[in-house]
């Protein structure tokens, strides 16, 4: 059975959706005012492989992944770079498509904005000063009064009464709570705005989110995730606002992906150690990325490095080498191995074990691959099968291996022609030649392989 481990009660819980056979799932997605980091791609890739399992094992998933379109953020670069604010958002979300689709990250089954969606977002702010949850302030902002929600604080467990002590209070604030916090802000002048019962402005941060995801999945769904840093305030808000409007329990299992840290430090800007996707995948292929973050368990901090990165590159070409030259045949049914990945999977995705139990099938499959051709293509078929459950080797062997992220002084052809000279030279026992050419080829990248089957290259 899936167990998963549950932000809200701090463990480990057996999964029981709500809806048999249905499971309804939202994932906090990307403010769109800039190129993805590594810390996105981690929250995509961690939430899309939890997507493919839950799909995997039957269930008919929906899932949602929002794009905050508006806020802060966006209208002070739109503002830098003086252009319309949709312009903005529309460039980075093209970005971002483009960034997850390299991935290899599905599609979620809805994507929405923030900006399509005022109508629900203005709905649940009247809901909520209706019911006394909400209160209209002096300078035009809406805030939730946070002291009227008796469970604030549940998700992150911190108490009301530490954080309102530890609360700076502004001299001019409206809020009747320094903890309330903001569901409408009055327009400034030149700023994006929508109109409302309370004036013209555009919604908080917080209030995007509950309202999304309750008008797609209703008021009571099953799993909603994101980034550790989302936990508090921003899920706690969620969970106040949204049980305080709809009178039910708003989420069963939230879940949290650990941090990216560079050089054991919490990856920021202002510490300069900041890493756009981008920038990265100059010199990593995607594939090798996406292996680097499912190398560690979802839930634990994942380090950044050069040297990691590296550890993926060569990890990801030892799964690609134990199914070159292999046409993949009928699957083994039911294998210790495909019973152990499952086990792995089932226990939280824990995708780091189930790595391990790939590579214990491709130690078993390269001792018998010149002896027991059948038998090495089935576990090829397996491996293959296996590694694609978490999106991984689904290019072709020989495709990936002699592809490089940096364009090559030698092309493929080239290199063919090389070996062709070499397997010449041997055949007339120039051994000196044969050993100049793997030499030049050594110099430019090129890593040759000698086997029964012939020689194998890949570019290093």
């Amino acid at each position: 059975m899936l167990k998963i481990f549950n932000s809200l009660s701090g463990q480990k819980e057996t999964f029981k959706p709500i809806d048999e056979g249905k499971v309804r799932m939202y994932v906090c997605g990307m403010t769109v005012y800039d190129y993805c980091h590594i810390g996105h791609a981690r929250v995509l890739v961690v939430f899309d492989v939890i997507y493919r399992f839950l799909k995997y094992l039957g269930y008919d998933v929906t899932y949602i992944r929002n794009i905050t379109d508006i806020d802060d953020k966006i209208i002070q670069r739109a503002n830098e770079n003086n252009e319309d604010f949709h312009a903005l958002t529309e460039r980075f979300i093209d970005a971002m498509h483009a960034d997850t689709d390299a991935l290899g990250v599905l599609r979620p089954d809805q994507e929405p904005k923030a900006t399509d969606n005022m109508p629900a977002i203005l709905k649940m702010i009247d809901t909520l000063v209706e019911k006394g949850y909400a209160y209209a302030a002096e300078n035009g902002d809406v805030y939730f009064a946070v002291d009227q929600f008796a469970d604030y604080g549940q998700l992150s467990g911190k108490r009301i009464e530490d954080l309102r002590a530890g609360e700076r209070v502004e001299i001019d604030s409206f809020k009747r709570d320094p903890l309330d916090f903001v569901l409408w802000k009055k327009a400034k002048e030149n700023e994006p705005a929508w109109d409302s019962n309370y004036g013209s402005g555009r919604p908080g941060w917080h209030i995007e989110c509950s309202a999304m995801s309750t008008e797609m999945l209703g008021h009571h769904f099953d799993i909603h995730g994101g980034g550790q840093d989302l936990q508090f305030p921003h899920h706690e808000n969620e969970i106040a606002q949204s049980e305080c409007c709809h009178g039910e329990k708003f989420v069963n299992y939230w879940m949290h992906n650990g941090f990216v840290r560079v050089n054991e430090e919490k990856m920021s800007k202002s510490l300069g150690n900041f890493f756009t996707l981008r920038d990265v995948l100059k010199e990593y292929r995607a594939e090798e990325i996406r292996y680097f973050i499912l190398g560690s368990h979802y839930r634990s901090p994942l380090n950044y490095s050069d040297e990691q990165l590296d550890l993926a590159r060569s990890s990801l070409e030892r799964l690609y080498n134990a199914l070159l030259d292999l046409t993949p045949g009928e699957m083994p049914k039911n294998s210790d191995y495909q019973q152990r990945f499952e086990r792995a999977m089932l226990d939280d995705f824990n995708t780091a074990e189930a790595l391990a139990v790939l590579f214990d099938l491709v130690r078993e499959l390269n001792r018998i691959k010149d002896t027991d051709r059948a038998r090495a293509a089935s576990l090829a078929a397996l491996l293959k099968y296996l590694a694609n459950l978490i999106g991984l080797l689904e290019a072709e062997p020989a495709e990936y291996l002699h592809s490089a992220v940096t364009e090559s002084a030698i092309s493929d052809q080239e290199i063919e022609e090389k070996i062709a000279l070499r397997q010449q030279a041997k055949a007339e026992k120039n051994w000196a030649m044969a050993d100049q050419i793997r030499d030049e080829l050594t110099e430019v990248g090129i890593i040759l392989e000698d086997s029964p089957q012939g020689t194998r290259w890949k570019r290093s």
